[in-house]
């Protein structure tokens, strides 16, 4: 356990006793959250991502241990274990070297070898090997002819019989071509050098054939080099059929290098063993190489994909809210109509309808009447249009639209990904029994403008279209990696446990859907929660959920005004004595006139000697101040505010040169796209984000990012426009 402890801080740079205590935690079954949040002093102060890091390779080296065991239990049955095979296996850092090492002691399906060994031509292939023989190898390879010794029937069965010299030779050289295939040696030296050296090569499949993958019809790149965006590009040109992929290694220099391992000198075995290395490489070692280096290489591009997804999909979901407003969701459609949907400032259902001012019917008047006479009895301060089909144009119906109310009325374009989803699923038919599917879709866009978080949660986190070739990579991976990041976010934000829908509450630390439901129930039941603590008799809920979840939930009107904060119940004892201690009540966070005074005084407080005298760690302290310093804030605050527009701008009003403010929607390996309130986003392309060179978009980029950009280019054939960062 130490070993692996020490391979996991080498790998994050932090110290063993960080990871020592984590790893402890994550035993004992507390959430990642949770020790992230109030196991700080034991942690060292490790975030969430790299607890989650932590925990994915204590998992892997885990699981490498007990196959190292597996590995030395099956060679020491056979009788073949050595203190050889004992340090190979102990050092191998990888699955993939263990399975090297193991492969020779496999059980194998029949091959040429298993057929030359049921022969008895191993003493042969031996004698080969070996090289000292100086009987010309053809005499004494009719040693092992045995058609006399057969019956009939066995003569017949060519996995039996040997009836010339030269089959008996043959026979020897498979056992030696699949021996050399099976040396872990060898096969850790090729893919070093294909790591090193090999290009992937990519073909059309029909040269002439229009597709996505044109940029790849004759291509080479060292595989070394290659960016994880271009490997996943591939694959799918692959299965597509658009594409074939080769990967052209150092041939000469592999050969070689089994050559001199297994050749001594010049013998009459020479050139057979010279041929029998071509032939072990080609037919047995390439094959499965090639499969080694593509799976690997997919690997780590879908690690890196849905790593990128994650950091995307937490922006998008820690998004800032739009409180207390009234708003219209617009769910641009052509043929069907355009769906609205009006909700008041606490998400309740107002009004809805459907309006056609898009192709085909073209009902401009007739919809303006019907939205300006909702805009005025709803008192409706924003329009949330969502970002699909017919979206431009309804965004030029509502620019148009504004100017016509007497009220200050403003449009934010919003991502509708995954709305359809949602408006289909059980969970909405629960929550809008009587509205028609097609609305739910409007309600969730107005609703996303409130508050992102609370909406994007009851969609499955890939249908949120924040990423790159989410469909191509292990989807288990993926959705394991996105719960986690939903959970970090609705823990990081906090939930208000009277208000909180299920789906929310079920992201909870500690919480199951189970209990999420139960949440529900008891609240229906007994009406809102006044204190944390109650939260012991929902039923299910038990000592061990509740101090997960305590510190996540909020009670905003309840019995304790620290309830309203992340303070922890185990430390309500240590934060009313620090508050006594400063000369204030824990009733005083309520009041505002007090709050400022407090504020002042916790400002000054000494870290260091206050932890001493209140026996608490300094950073459970520093978090308590924090939390006592804002109570009740929410830390999307902080989050930059999405831009607010009153009028349209089309891709023919642009220039090159022109700068423009816009809100980052997609960070990709190459760069970001940016929506500048035209109908495509424009790309700022990697090499245009920063005078400095940048190994990646989200050094400087986040989704939800507000920025400035400057058009560079803009094809208005291919409806695209190119954007700069630099020297802005």
């Amino acid at each position: 356990m130490n070993k692996i402890n020490n391979m996991i801080a080498q790998e994050l740079q932090v110290k063993e006793s960080q990871v020592e205590s984590a790893v402890k935690l994550i035993d004992e079954g507390n959430t990642i959250p949770f020790i992230a949040r109030y196991r700080k002093e034991a942690t060292g102060g490790l975030s969430d991502e790299t607890l989650r890091e932590l925990g994915e390779r204590l998992n892997y080296l885990r699981n490498l241990e007990q196959r190292k065991e597996e590995v030395i239990k099956s060679i020491e049955e056979q009788g073949k274990l050595t203190d050889k095979i004992l340090q190979s296996v102990a050092i191998s850092k990888t699955l993939a070297e263990v399975e090297d090492i193991y492969r020779p002691y496999k059980q194998k399906k029949k091959t040429r070898a298993t057929v030359a060994k049921a022969k008895g031509l191993e003493p042969l292939a031996n004698i080969i090997i070996e090289q000292k023989e100086k009987t010309p190898i053809e005499e004494i390879a009719k040693q092992y002819i045995n058609i006399d010794k057969l019956d009939e029937k066995d003569k017949q069965n060519k996995d039996k019989a040997v009836k010339t010299a030269e089959e008996a030779i043959q026979g020897a050289l498979d056992i030696i071509a699949e021996n050399i295939s099976d040396n872990s040696k060898y096969r850790k030296e090729i893919k070093r050098l294909c790591y090193r050296e090999a290009m992937i090569e990519t073909k059309a499949t029909k040269e002439n054939e229009k597709s996505n993958y044109e940029m790849y019809y004759n291509k080479q790149e060292q595989i070394k080099y290659i960016p994880s965006h271009r490997i996943l590009a591939i694959n799918r040109g692959e299965k597509e059929e658009y594409l074939k992929v080769k990967i052209q290694k150092p041939e000469e220099k592999i050969l070689t290098y089994i050559e001199k391992d297994i050749i001594k000198g010049k013998t009459q075995f020479s050139q057979i063993l010279k041929d029998t290395i071509l032939d072990s490489f080609k037919r047995l070692i390439e094959p499965s190489i090639d499969r080694e280096i593509r799976s690997d290489l997919t690997e780590k591009a879908e690690n890196k994909a849905i790593k990128v997804f994650g950091q995307n999909a937490k922006q998008l979901l820690l998004g800032a809210p739009i409180k207390g407003k009234t708003v219209m969701g617009f769910d641009p459609a052509y043929r069907t109509g355009c769906k609205i949907a009006v909700i008041d400032e606490t998400g309740k259902v107002l009004d809805y309808t459907t309006v056609y001012p898009t192709e085909p019917q073209n009902d401009i008047e007739g919809a303006k009447k019907e939205l300006l006479k909702l805009i005025e009895k709803d008192k409706i301060d924003m329009i949330a249009i969502g970002n699909g089909t017919a979206s431009r144009e309804s965004e030029m119906f509502i620019a148009n639209l504004i100017k016509e109310t007497k009220r200050d009325v403003h449009y934010v374009i919003v991502s509708e990904a995954g709305a359809s989803v949602y408006s289909a699923s059980k969970l909405a038919t629960e929550e809008y029994p009587n509205i028609n599917v097609s609305i739910r879709g409007a309600i969730s866009i107005a609703r996303r403008l409130q508050d992102p978080l609370a909406e994007l949660v009851k969609i499955d986190p890939k249908a949120i279209g924040v990423g790159q070739y989410q469909h191509d990579v292990n989807q288990k991976k993926l959705s394991e990696s996105l719960t986690g990041v939903v959970e970090d976010s609705v823990n990081k934000v906090g939930v208000d446990v009277n208000t909180a829908t299920p789906s929310l509450l079920s992201y909870v630390s500690g919480i199951n859907n189970t209990i999420a439901k139960n949440i529900v129930k008891y609240r229906d039941e007994n009406g809102k929660l006044k204190n944390r603590k109650e939260l012991l008799k929902v039923p299910k809920l038990g000592k061990v959920a509740y101090e997960q979840c305590a510190g996540f939930l909020r009670i905003l009107d309840g019995d304790n005004p620290l309830e309203i904060t992340a303070v922890h119940p185990e430390s309500y004892e240590t934060t009313e004595k620090l508050l006594n201690k400063i000369g204030f009540d824990v009733k005083d966070i309520k009041d505002k006139e007090k709050l400022q005074e407090l504020q002042q005084k916790l400002k000054i407080v000494d870290i260091q000697k206050t932890a001493k005298e209140l026996e608490i760690g300094e950073m459970t302290l520093t978090d308590i101040i924090e939390e006592l310093s804002k109570p009740g804030r929410d830390p999307r605050e902080d989050m930059p505010k999405p831009i607010l527009r009153s009028d349209v701008l089309k891709l023919e009003d642009l220039k090159e040169g022109m700068i423009l403010t816009g809100t980052v929607r997609n960070v990709i390996d190459f760069g970001a796209f940016i929506d500048i309130g035209i109908k495509h986003d424009g790309l700022v392309h990697i090499s245009e984000m920063s005078e400095k060179f940048i190994k990646n978009p989200s050094e400087i980029v986040s989704v939800g990012d507000i920025v400035k950009v400057k058009v560079i280019s803009i094809d208005k054939e291919r409806q695209k426009v190119g954007l700069s960062m630099k020297g802005i």
